[in-house]
């Protein structure tokens, strides 16, 4: 194997390719000129403002994309159909040796169907995670992934299972989990660099600290009511990062313009734009608890060792829920509150030993995969 391409288009790739690059740099740093790996990064621009793209290229081991493919917002059907259209233009243009792509995203599911209808080996970097909710997209891609990619990357054992129980056997590896890679390799720099906390006004471990962004949550008046309803009775210090898709509905869908008014009413709510990948990592590690519908949130808050209450009625990562480390709540105030004052209070709800993380792998999943791809011979 000597070329890779690594497809990407939003935050959580970003982290996850980022390791991957710097684990073949580091190959490269052994091996002769001529053995070296090429590593080709295709950036679709699914996620394209500058807190949610470019400031990771900043921050993050992450090279200036050789190919950026602007695709931008739009319907699922519009999307997927621009990405599959140009991927395939690079693959068929470039022929790499193996097609890396990574989680459960429209680029994910494009990039794997691309390269796989061109007979190129696919890689799918966080395989056999499933929520068995279907009205996700989020499900409905990683599946197709999963079902097309050649070579499967597992960032814990049970989704080896997972991938077992539906007859996908040959090529899975558990490699762990690269976000733990970049949880490992970052948090001690964001403790040192960040300036999170005195910029927003908060002190450690007195906020908390929310993200609100799938579909099954901003695309419902009804859940998002919910949640909007339970920020604003809660009056704890809360920061709320919010994605741009929550930040549009609010301000130009007149059904939403009652909730963005209660929002901006509430003094407690400190509202920002999403934040660096170094300021989120120092925010989840210094909040008195994260309540989040954000799966990469839900780990890194696990990996933290501070308590999650995700947003969703299930999660794929059944392995945060060890320990009471994280809970599954829904939207419903009625829930959601009664739990928030226990954990902010210390009333036997915070969990009493630290999250194991074993689970998650050894902290070298990047590592794993590269040495994996080197002896796989599909790739």
């Amino acid at each position: 194997m000597r070329k890779l391409l690594s497809i990407i288009g939003v935050r959580p790739q970003f982290v996850k390719a980022a390791m991957v690059c710097a684990a073949v740099e580091r190959f490269n740093r052994q091996m002769p000129e001529h053995e070296y790996i090429q590593h080709v990064l295709l950036n679709t621009g699914q996620h394209y403002d500058f807190e949610m793209a470019d400031v990771f290229f900043q921050q993050l081991p992450l090279p200036v994309p050789d190919f950026n493919l602007d695709v931008g917002s739009g319907t699922h059907g519009a999307q997927t159909a621009t990405m599959l259209e140009k991927i395939e233009r690079i693959l068929l243009l470039h022929r790499p040796d193996c097609a890396v792509v990574y989680g459960d995203t429209n680029s994910t599911m494009a990039a794997a169907l691309a390269a796989a209808k061109v007979h190129v080996p696919v890689a799918h970097v966080e395989s056999g995670l499933r929520s068995f909710n279907r009205q996700m997209p989020e499900e409905i891609n990683r599946i197709v992934a999963d079902h097309v990619s050649t070579i499967l990357f597992c960032p814990t054992q049970a989704a080896v299972q997972q991938l077992q129980s539906e007859g996908i056997t040959e090529n899975v590896y558990f490699t762990g989990d690269v976000m733990l890679d970049a949880v490992f390799t970052f948090s001690p720099l964001a403790a040192i660099s960040s300036n999170a906390l005195p910029t927003l006004g908060v002190e450690s471990k007195q906020y908390i600290l929310t993200t609100i962004h799938r579909a099954e949550n901003t695309d419902s008046p009804h859940r998002l009511q919910q949640l909007v309803e339970t920020l604003c009775r809660l009056e704890r210090p809360i920061v709320f990062s919010m994605h741009p898709r929550l930040r549009t509905k609010l301000e130009h869908q007149t059904e939403y313009r009652e909730l963005r008014e209660k929002l901006a009413r509430a003094p407690h709510l400190k509202i920002t734009a999403p934040l660096s990948y170094l300021d989120m990592l120092h925010l989840e590690a210094n909040a008195r608890l994260v309540m989040t519908d954000s799966g990469g949130v839900q780990k890194e808050t696990f990996f933290a060792g501070t308590p999650c209450l995700t947003l969703r009625d299930e999660t794929e990562w059944t392995e945060t829920l060890e320990g009471g480390w994280n809970r599954i709540v829904g939207t419903s105030p009625q829930v959601i509150l009664p739990l928030v004052e226990s954990l902010w209070s210390g009333n036997g709800a915070t969990p009493a030993s630290k999250p194991e993380l074993s689970a998650f792998g050894n902290g070298r999943a990047a590592d794993n995969i590269l040495e994996i791809l080197q002896r796989t011979e599909h790739a």
